[in-house]
């Protein structure tokens, strides 16, 4: 397990790739993803708000929280839904685990996969980062600001860089 630091956090909430005020604001960048990348989702609110711009993630990943508190989303769609437990300011061994499994059914199957995750989703940008194929995108909120866009190919050194921050236990 990878935990986060308190003294690192703030290193860990600058956008990490590109900051839009919405999806829609985003949604040209979506043709750029190849036809064996992944387009990834992460969090309830840009997940929601991907499913309202008629944009279904290969793969989602929420938590039923918004900032901490109960989300009323209700995240509905196509897809195999996995479960994982990981609690806050961490990634479990079972988060990135769960992560290949859903890229796996994706890559192998065809399937839409939504991860529910008991705990928190926050960090699981950077597994997705480190293990999506070539050419995929992934979508995270930035609380208060928007919506981050990471093209993996442009990124993949900066999420090694973060884990090296993160703690071993």
């Amino acid at each position: 397990m990878l935990i986060l630091k308190k003294d690192m956090r703030s290193e860990f909430k600058k956008p990490i790739g590109t900051l839009f005020p919405t999806i829609s604001d985003a949604k040209q960048s979506i043709d750029k993803k190849g036809d064996k990348s992944l387009l990834i989702s992460i969090g309830d609110v840009t997940t929601r708000n991907m499913l309202d711009e008629g944009i279904i993630p290969d793969v989602g990943i929420v938590d039923n929280l918004i900032e901490r508190e109960p989300s009323d989303y209700e995240i509905c769609y196509d897809n195999v839904t996995l479960k994982t437990k990981n609690p806050p300011g961490t990634i479990t061994d079972q988060m990135w685990k769960t992560i290949k499994e859903g890229f796996s059914l994706v890559e192998k199957a065809g399937y839409n996969v939504l991860i529910v995750v008991e705990g928190e989703e926050d960090l699981s940008a950077i597994p997705c980062i480190v293990m999506a194929p070539a050419g995929s995108l992934i979508f995270y909120g930035q609380p208060g600001k928007g919506v981050v866009l990471c093209e993996v190919d442009k990124i993949k050194e900066k999420a090694q860089d973060l884990i090296k921050k993160l703690e071993e236990a």
